[in-house]
């Protein structure tokens, strides 16, 4: 057979077969089509699945007469002229060949007009060669296209389509999914005529939010964590669900890169890596929004546009990995090493006896004392929580919307407040209920423990030994640094930068497993002396055990992960005194690492306030319940109340 060029309507046909899948296809390309005209309101209207009729109106710019006969040609566009253009999109569609396409395997009617013309003008594609036919007619400014009997010459594609109802299925789903990329349009989904869906165009935060709970459902907006994430060109913005909420939701995994939705393995793989072994055999559930540098992407690997592939692919890849794992630690969703993370809808209570009555432990806090409001409603904030800006460069960002270039893609800027979940761990319901409890002697306690405690110990074991008893209840905060606490008839003071300093060493102590690094964004390479250098091997397994990845490369050590602890700090100077110690010392163990690490990255407060000092205590009492019977000297100081009574009974 000599080689030939093929007919027009057969090269349309083959180009078809890429991009026009099913009638969702067709939906999917005429609406980013009217995206890219500026559309506001869009108008998709379906008949049979999409079989007999698929009708997209819009009010953009509309395309001119003289243009109008080239729109329906291959390879015709206005949205790319050169290389250059080619290698920034920023368009939904760039390479010209959907309307040629899909005219060459249905009935495309074309039906335009601009602002700048009095009349409106129809075109449409027919014969072998595809001539366009060009025709006056009535239409607002704007844009519609009908396809009409789509794939009715070509038989072969038409048998392998889908029932009506799984077609419509498929088109609805390609809807909500452009209708969460770009929030600022109108669209209407109309099947045999009926209105099936309506999203109104909204700008601020609450209509961002009616309309991602009409689209991904309640269960998803209750479970919601918003992320503003940025460094540099890369910015990701958008909602994750929280461990609880991915189980309650599922197949819910939106995402789009520069407002185009895709399905991207890496982006996919970082989210799951953060989720890590939180879910099982779940999903996560999101909606995320990643804008980046358009140089810095190729969409143009995938026929249909659904895949990309970005030139920075491990930048990309941690940078996601970070927002997504900071948002979930920030609402509660990683727990501390060596401790199992717990599903917010697993809650323990205490169980009062019967003649107790109910439980007032179950039910929100009332209004009460200084001391029940600050226990009841207290705020985590030790130095082990999860925190949206690192040393490496990345941070949060609390900004507002941003405006995207080009006019696409305002989905990405849509944000509420982040709506911090309740968030009450088992311990600390009983640290609230041994605060607010009247005290017993030590000794009763230890002859006749409550059997409310047998059972806490009996259900739960080893985890809540520490609570047993705690270090008392804060009355107020002197001197900005030490805490005044009532333990039954005695007062004391404990130095509160000290009990930082003993929590900060429990949490740098590994336990039966080495603690868990966590991979940097971009790795830190420090140029170090050779005893430092030399530190590194010789210490490699101990290094390790801490969380720490060091890999040595010439006269210079590449930091690639530590732990969660280390994360805020100021790794660059942090690192290299931590060889320099190592060098000077002939052997250290895993607890005098851990002791001098804790020296050095507990930061100095200017003032400690109530709640931070309550907050402080409850996570000493369960991570360092030894220092409740044996307080090492600097930590605690009982007040002798004894002799400032006797001089009051004197006078």
């Amino acid at each position: 057979m000599p080689i030939q060029v093929l007919p027009p309507q057969l090269a349309n046909q083959i180009a078809a077969g890429e991009v026009v899948e099913r009638p969702a296809s067709v939906v999917k390309e005429l609406v980013e089509n009217s995206l890219d005209a500026g559309a506001t309101r869009i108008d998709i209207e379906i008949d049979k699945g999409g079989a007999k009729l698929i009708r997209i109106r819009d009010n953009g710019c509309g395309i001119n007469k003289a243009e109008l006969a080239m729109a329906l040609a291959r390879h015709a566009t206005s949205k790319i002229t050169t290389l250059d253009d080619l290698e920034a999109i920023m368009t939904m569609g760039f390479r010209g060949e959907a309307l040629a396409s899909i005219s060459s395997v249905s009935r495309l009617t074309l039906t335009s007009r601009t602002a700048d013309q009095a009349e409106a003008w129809q075109a449409y594609a027919e014969g072998r060669d595809m001539d366009v036919t060009i025709k006056p007619a009535a239409h607002p400014v704007g844009t519609t296209l009908e396809v009409l009997d789509l794939f009715y010459n070509t038989p072969a594609r038409r048998k392998f389509m889908r029932t009506e109802k799984t077609e419509f299925t498929h088109i609805d789903e390609v809807i909500r999914r452009i209708a969460l990329a770009r929030f600022d349009v109108a669209f209407s989904l109309t099947h045999n005529g009926k209105l099936i869906r309506q999203y109104r165009g909204v700008s601020d935060s609450k209509q961002r939010e009616r309309r991602l709970g009409a689209i991904c459902g309640t269960a998803f907006l209750s479970h919601a964590l918003a992320i503003e994430w940025q460094h540099g060109d890369l910015a990701l913005q958008g909602w994750v669900a929280d461990p609880a909420g991915a189980r309650a939701v599922t197949d819910l995994q939106y995402c789009y890169v520069n407002g185009r939705m895709m399905r991207d393995r890496l982006i996919n793989h970082a989210i799951r890596q953060a989720y890590q072994d939180k879910l099982g055999d779940h999903q996560p559930a999101y909606v995320l929004y990643l804008t980046i540098d358009p140089h810095q992407v190729d969409v143009n690997v995938h026929p249909a546009k659904h895949e990309v592939r970005f030139h920075q692919s491990r930048l990309v890849h941690d940078f996601i990995y970070q927002g997504v794992i900071s948002v979930l630690q920030e609402a509660g969703a990683e727990s501390l090493p060596g401790m199992a993370a717990e599903e917010p809808g697993e809650r323990w209570q205490p169980e009062n006896r019967q003649a107790a009555g109910g439980n007032h432990f179950s039910a929100p806090a009332q209004a009460g004392s200084a001391g029940e409001r600050e226990s009841g409603g207290r705020e985590s904030q030790s130095s082990y929580s999860g925190s949206r800006e690192s040393q490496s460069g990345y941070g949060s960002r609390e900004s507002g919307s941003r405006e995207n270039r080009g006019g696409h893609g305002g989905g990405a800027a849509a944000s509420w407040q982040h709506q911090t979940p309740g968030y009450q761990k088992k311990e600390g319901a009983l640290y609230r209920q041994l605060l607010q409890t009247p005290d017993l002697p030590a000794a009763q306690k230890e002859e006749k423990p409550q059997a409310s405690d047998r059972s806490v110990h009996e259900e739960h074991g080893p985890v809540l030994s520490g609570h047993s008893e705690s270090f008392g209840r804060v009355l107020t905060v002197l001197h900005n640094e030490f805490a005044l606490l009532e333990a039954g008839e005695r007062l004391a003071l404990i130095s509160l930068p000290v009990a930082e300093r003993w929590l900060k060493q429990a949490q740098l102590t590994p336990g039966e497993e080495a603690l868990k690094p966590q991979p940097l964004l971009i790795p830190v390479r420090i140029k170090m002396a050779k005893p430092e250098r030399e530190a590194t091997s010789r210490y490699a397994a101990l290094l390790k055990q801490m969380g720490v990845e060091l890999e040595a490369e010439g006269q210079h050590v590449t930091l690639r992960a530590v732990p969660l602890p280390l994360r805020q700090q100021n790794l660059q100077i942090l690192i290299p005194e931590l060889l320099g110690y190592l060098a000077q010392q002939p052997e250290v163990s895993v607890t005098q690492a851990a002791q001098w690490l804790a020296r050095h990255t507990v930061t100095e407060r200017p003032h400690w306030n109530h709640s931070q000092a309550i907050a402080l205590l409850a996570e000493v009492e369960r991570l360092c319940p030894q220092l409740i019977k044996a307080p090492p000297s600097g930590l605690l100081q009982y007040i002798d109340t004894e002799l400032a009574m006797n001089a009051l009974k004197h006078e």
